[in-house]
């Protein structure tokens, strides 16, 4: 382990360091904003921006927090999650919840690799679809056994970064076509309005920005590049408190930059699909998804720009299974330890297992896409299984913030308010969709 370092002390000399957050954008711009997004807009129009921006946003101050958790006791999210109050069967309620969550955000990864799959089919490949999601099962497996990941993340960082940018050009040339956006259709869209059926809106808040899955991945990431390593050992000294201090400034940083980039991509992909799929009234659904989605550049840069998308779209979806795969693959390993049922000899032999995981997930994900050929149904599944996670994320934030934050540590009055205001949003939406699907009057 390499030695504990200061912090950066000014704001660019933090750049050099951000990472995690880069990470989480690479896999967070996928199929939530790809495929959930364009889905939502293209039922409701441009009714539920506010919804977008409000779930891109809020979020960020749950991942800071546990993010700081993280820093401050070296400890994973699970074995954090586990010592949680409450009732335990085993383990504690939030990490049975949570297991509930990861099975379906493994569903998720089924979808994400059928879309993939169903990309390359509309790109000209003239192998069965079952064929292409075995290919890119196994190609993740590969390059995440064979520790190929960092020039992977890097070509695909950038690849999703220039497919944001087409999708913000895209956005920019609707004004020159019939289906220009207007300043009242956004004025609507800012406005509290709330759809007739809420299902499709809160797998969307589930998913987009930093989902209830990226939320507990994130610690990983802080713990594996290097924010944790950097701050050292927790030993009580002024030195570490000002290490700690340094480095969590660097997180914070790095969370809000990443913010703007996938809060942009966001809300580009939702006005694309108000505007075109809306307005021409074509529904995202698991048959001809990619012919749908197609839509969003055809009818604003015209038939030249379907190579663009179906090649954005293929590294979009990519580089979020292959990320997904490698923190699952992370997850899974540590379950089994808070769970009791391996009791790791040392580090060698977690990795070991985390390299185990990594190379099934992706072949069990494609398997499940062949079994069952629904990728918009199985996001969906993940989308609803992270929305109904997020409440409790935000309740374990503000744990950590209260009982387990040293006071040399705790984040100002202003902070700790507009935490409390993101798990009141987290926990509104989660008690609404109770509301919607079981107490609403038929």
């Amino acid at each position: 382990m390499s030695p504990p370092r200061d912090a950066p002390t000014s704001i660019f000399g933090s750049l050099r360091f951000i990472g995690p957050g880069l990470i989480l954008t690479a896999s967070i711009v996928g199929s939530g904003e790809l495929i959930v997004t364009p889905k939502l807009a293209g039922e409701v129009g441009y009714d539920l921006l506010w919804l977008i921006l409000i779930g891109c946003i809020v979020k960020v101050f749950v991942q800071i927090e546990i993010g700081r958790f993280t820093i401050a006791h070296q400890k994973t999210p699970l074995v954090a999650f586990n010592e949680v109050p409450g009732p335990r069967a085993g383990v504690s309620w939030l990490v049975w919840l949570w297991l509930i969550m990861f099975l379906c955000s493994i569903s998720q990864m089924g979808g994400i690799v059928g879309g993939v799959a169903e990309t390359l089919a509309a790109g000209g490949w003239q192998v069965s679809r079952a064929w292409l999601a075995i290919g890119v099962g196994l190609s993740c497996a590969l390059l995440l056994v064979l520790g190929s990941y960092k020039w992977v993340e890097n070509g695909s960082t950038a690849m999703v970064a220039g497919f944001t940018v087409s999708t913000i050009v895209a956005v920019g040339a609707l004004q020159w076509t019939e289906f220009r956006i207007e300043p009242a259709q956004i004025a609507r869209g800012l406005s509290f309005h709330l759809p007739g059926n809420f299902a499709t809106a809160f797998a969307a808040l589930g998913i987009i920005g930093v989902g209830a899955s990226e939320l507990v991945y994130y610690p990983y990431w802080c713990l594996e590049k290097g924010y944790a390593a950097n701050t050292g050992v927790p030993d009580g000294s002024a030195a570490w408190f000002a290490r700690a201090r340094g480095w969590m400034r660097v997180m914070r940083i790095d969370a809000w930059f990443s913010a703007i980039i996938y809060t942009t991509a966001t809300v580009a992909f939702y006005l694309l699909g108000a505007a075109v799929l809306h307005t021409q009234k074509l529904q995202v659904s698991d048959k001809g998804m990619i012919d749908t989605l197609a839509h969003l550049f055809l009818s604003s840069l015209g038939p030249w720009s379907l190579w663009m998308f179906l090649v954005g779209a293929f590294f979009v979806l990519y580089s979020t299974a292959f990320a997904a795969s490698a923190s699952n693959a992370r997850l899974a390993a540590d379950a089994l330890g808070v769970f009791g049922l391996k009791k790791y000899r040392d580090d060698a032999d977690r990795g070991w297992w985390i390299k185990f995981f990594s190379a099934g997930l992706p072949l069990y994900a494609a398997t499940l896409y062949i079994v069952w050929p629904k990728p918009v149904a199985l996001v969906f599944i993940g989308g609803v299984g992270q929305g109904m996670l997020l409440p409790f994320l935000g309740l374990a934030a503000l744990h950590f913030r209260y009982r387990r934050t040293a006071p040399e540590l705790r984040p100002g009055i202003a902070w700790s308010a507009a935490l409390w205001i993101a798990a009141a949003v987290l926990m509104l939406g989660g008690l609404y969709q109770v509301w919607d699907l079981v107490l609403k009057p038929r």
